[in-house]
């Protein structure tokens, strides 16, 4: 067959944990930076990702299949410590989320997306991911809500 008429496959970016297949989060230098080690951070390169499977004991991946292992990021991170608070920036944590729920409102979860919003959220530097915890938020309330 003649490759002319042979469609390449589309370079998605996308890129798989080396070591629990989950789909990873691109993040940048000034993530990685601000999350490992100066010696941690010289194993990857200016780009790498986020592995956010709970159970993987990755942290961060490149193309490579280099790895640098959760328990090496400067401070807990949810959801590899389900004790760490689930917003870095403002030290939210799953039990105020559960209070939340047991009160029957959304005050705290609502509080916390508005300052999710504000200046002050550092989201960049202080998750891991690099990106907004209100996906995690949400989720989590609505797993304990039942939906």
């Amino acid at each position: 067959m003649n490759k002319a008429f042979v469609k390449e496959p589309e370079d998605t970016g996308a890129a798989h944990c080396p070591r629990c297949g989950s789909l990873g989060v691109a993040v940048d230098d000034e993530t990685l930076s601000a999350q490992l080690s100066a010696e941690d951070r010289r194993g990857l390169p200016e780009s790498a990702y986020y592995c956010p499977f709970a159970r993987c004991e990755v942290g961060y991946f490149d193309h490579f299949e280099r790895t640098t292992p959760a328990d090496r990021l400067l401070r807990p991170a949810y959801p590899k410590d389900p004790d760490a608070p689930i917003c870095g920036c403002f030290g939210f944590m799953r039990e105020e989320i559960e209070a939340d729920v047991r009160e029957g409102g959304a005050t705290r979860v609502r509080e916390l997306l508005a300052k999710s919003k504000s200046p002050e959220a550092r989201c960049k530097t202080m998750s891991p991911s690099g990106q907004c915890c209100m996906g995690d938020v949400q989720r989590y309330f609505m797993k304990l809500r039942g939906g």
